[in-house]
């Protein structure tokens, strides 16, 4: 397994585990739209202002993706997503990671946070059992539904 940068064929093969508006949103987030094609879904993924990796096999099927960037001071994780046959297996964890070490690295930052509907209870319960707590959201930025998590390096 390798964490690479996002292709093309990556985004392709994402593109697939949305089966509905729901899931996508519950995932993206609301201002992504469906539905969706490949134009409008790259345009979405912000992938020319966002780094977008893929976890992917040795055999090149994407296994889980996630972004990083720059915010409230601290590496940003989002849009995390592990590949519906895949998941159970502990791929969250190597997607957490693999996207922790280079995202802290790449930003020198000292901390990784992340938002997450507050009814993703299995997304919750992966991001605590990897060491992120559910901290204070930032005062000046509160997400709808939304627990923020942090997690020290």
């Amino acid at each position: 397994m390798a964490l690479v940068l996002a292709k093309d064929a990556h985004i392709a093969q994402l593109m697939a585990w949305f089966k509905n508006e729901p899931q996508l949103t519950e995932w993206a987030g609301p201002n992504f739209r469906y539905p969706f094609e490949p134009k409008s879904f790259k345009a979405d993924l912000q992938t020319d202002r966002i780094t977008s990796c893929a976890l992917q096999s040795q055999q090149g099927l994407l296994l889980a993706f996630g972004q990083f960037y720059m915010r409230f001071g601290r590496c940003h994780l989002a849009r995390l997503v592990v590949n519906p046959e895949q998941r159970g297996q502990g791929v969250a964890n190597l997607l957490l990671n693999a996207l922790c070490k280079r995202g802290l690295q790449s930003l020198n930052a000292k901390q990784c946070g992340l938002f997450v509907y507050n009814d993703n209870h299995s997304a919750i319960h992966a991001y605590e059992k990897f060491g992120f707590v559910i901290h204070q959201s930032p005062e000046h930025e509160l997400v709808e539904h939304c627990v923020y998590m942090v997690m020290s390096s």
